[in-house]
């Protein structure tokens, strides 16, 4: 039984392989077929030409085409991009700000310049 088995599987895959190697021969020979390459290309001279013709024509109702669509959303990610490189920047500015005014030398330091400015102040006060 188990021979049996392995023969169907032997016999399944050389039926697949030799399918497999006929119908890729069938394909290469209608691609070198002349008429067959020329009705290709025309084909796609074709859909290029209608692709053109659907774009001017929805440039003339002002209405944007899937190319305009298209640089439009990449143009948009990129300054989406943008924008979440400056939000992380600012989210780093804010932390530094937040260290630095937190910061006890800050407030001493600016105690210092209001007592010096007071001293001055008080020098420019008194008559000479």
């Amino acid at each position: 039984m188990v021979s049996h088995m392995n023969d169907d599987k032997g016999l399944r895959e050389r039926v697949t392989k030799q399918g497999e190697e006929t119908i890729g021969k069938l394909a290469q020979d209608l691609l070198d077929h002349p008429v067959v390459s020329g009705a290709l290309s025309a084909a796609f001279e074709t859909r290029e030409r209608a692709m053109r013709a659907q774009e001017a024509a929805m440039g003339a109702l002002n209405l944007p085409s899937a190319s305009d669509l298209e640089r439009l959303t990449r143009r948009l990610r990129g300054v989406s991009q943008r924008l979440e490189g400056i939000e992380d920047g600012l989210d780093r500015v804010e932390q530094r700000i937040e260290t630095i005014g937190n910061s006890k030398t800050v407030e001493e330091r600016l105690a210092a310049i209001e007592a010096a400015i007071e001293r001055i102040e008080a020098s420019l006060a008194k008559p000479s």
